[in-house]
């Protein structure tokens, strides 16, 4: 197996099977820079994809209450990370459009909520 390149960010390499997918940040020749996001796994039902949702709490003065805002995003999920769950914990970091909806590429998986 070949041996991971850095990528630039403070991550632990993976170590599943890579099948050989020039998409990989680690083993192909995808680059990422840009935001790292970290949110929650919510959709995996695509090929080599997925959808992290990320939550937030924003305080609306005038009415003195809270807002709960949501955002989405499609991901790439190489091979190379394994496989992912349903509410898994993930970070994502931008990398150049691989689709007409996906600009993210999961970087790290972390445990399960």
């Amino acid at each position: 197996m070949a041996t991971p390149r850095d990528i630039g960010v403070d991550v632990i390499a993976p170590e599943a099977d890579w099948d050989g997918s020039e998409n990989c940040p680690f083993y192909g020749n995808l680059r990422v820079r840009g935001q790292i996001i970290e949110g929650i796994v919510s959709s995996v039902g695509m090929n080599d994809s997925i959808v992290v949702e990320r939550q937030r709490i924003r305080s609306m003065k005038k009415y003195e209450r809270y807002e709960k805002k949501t955002n989405r995003f499609n991901a790439h999920l190489p091979s190379c990370i394994g496989e992912v769950s349903i509410g898994d914990i993930v970070r994502i970091m931008e990398c150049r459009p691989l689709s007409k909806t996906v600009s993210f590429c999961v970087i790290e998986r972390e445990a399960s909520e």
